[in-house]
């Protein structure tokens, strides 16, 4: 944090915290959204801007056309985000992304992340999202090193292990998942966005798949894996994208297999209805589906 935004109170840090990763991470801050947050009033809300563009006067441009704050070119943030922060305020809408420093109740560890997306990458791809805009990216893919591509990011998702950008490859004319930390590079572009580019156009994201998820049969005790679960009568149901589908299995280790044929050693779960993985592109995903689908071909 720079020393002009210290001699604030807490409060109002955390309000100038939030003020700057919305016009940071969306392209777009307005008053409203500062007083919808926090319950203030108008002029407490006009006060925090006054005192963000003091401390940082060059990151903010105010567009009379559609009446918000913009990020400038020159924009640098004056908060220290985390990723790790940055990344739960997306996806659960709470927190804001500020490291309060405040002491933890109990010792509490996990087991960390690996993977810190680039920040000035992500803030690129939600404010193209938040705008319906194309992105060029320069990727770096396993099968095919660096390349360039044009995007229109439509979301985001998180498979346990890293995030993705769901978007429409314009190239391939087809919606797909690309990794965060493979994006060396991220530049909004001209021009305009059809709606089969948009999420709402996302088949695969539409659909709502419903997952049965059992105790592997060759468990010895089932009840163990029952109660790690909390199932109901021997079962977990789970609803989600299909687009995603494939990412829920592999990270639980879920055997997707017909006659769950793998090893219940490694797979203490098996999903008892992999019909429903019919036409969802994410189940080649899945534990041991894609290998018995080719033997029923």
């Amino acid at each position: 944090m720079k020393a002009s935004a210290q001699g604030l109170s807490q409060t109002q840090r955390e309000r100038l915290a939030f003020l700057e990763l919305r016009a940071f991470f969306t392209g777009e801050l307005r008053r409203g959204d500062i007083e919808a947050r926090f319950g203030v009033k108008p002029a407490a809300a006009s006060r925090d801007l006054s005192a963000y563009r003091e401390c940082a006067g060059a990151n903010l441009e105010y567009d009379t056309a559609e009446r918000c704050y913009r990020p400038t070119p020159a924009f640098k943030p004056v908060f220290e985000f985390q990723s790790e922060r940055v990344l739960a305020w997306l996806l659960q809408g709470f927190g804001d992304g500020l490291d309060l420093k405040l002491r933890q109740v109990a010792p509490c560890e996990g087991p960390g992340n690996l993977v810190k997306p680039d920040l000035g990458v992500l803030a690129t791809l939600t404010r193209a999202m938040n705008g319906k805009r194309a992105v060029r990216l320069s990727y770096l893919s396993l099968s095919s090193g660096q390349k360039r591509r044009d995007l229109v990011p439509v979301a985001l998702a998180d498979n346990g292990l890293r995030w993705h950008v769901r978007g429409y490859d314009r190239e391939k004319e087809r919606f797909g998942d690309f990794v965060l930390t493979r994006i060396a590079k991220a530049q909004e572009i001209d021009g305009i966005v059809e709606e089969r580019e948009l999420l709402g156009a996302d088949e695969q994201w539409a659909r709502i798949v419903d997952l049965e998820l059992a105790p592997h049969p060759g468990v010895a005790w089932p009840k163990a894996v029952e109660a790690d679960y909390g199932m109901q009568d021997g079962l977990l149901r789970v609803k989600s994208r299909a687009a995603l589908a494939g990412y829920v299995l592999r990270r639980w280790n879920i055997d997707s297999t017909p006659d769950h044929r793998l090893d219940p050693s490694l797979h203490h779960l098996w999903l008892r209805n992999p019909q429903t993985l019919y036409g969802v592109e994410s189940a080649a995903l899945a534990p041991g589906f894609a290998a018995a689908s080719a033997e029923v071909a």
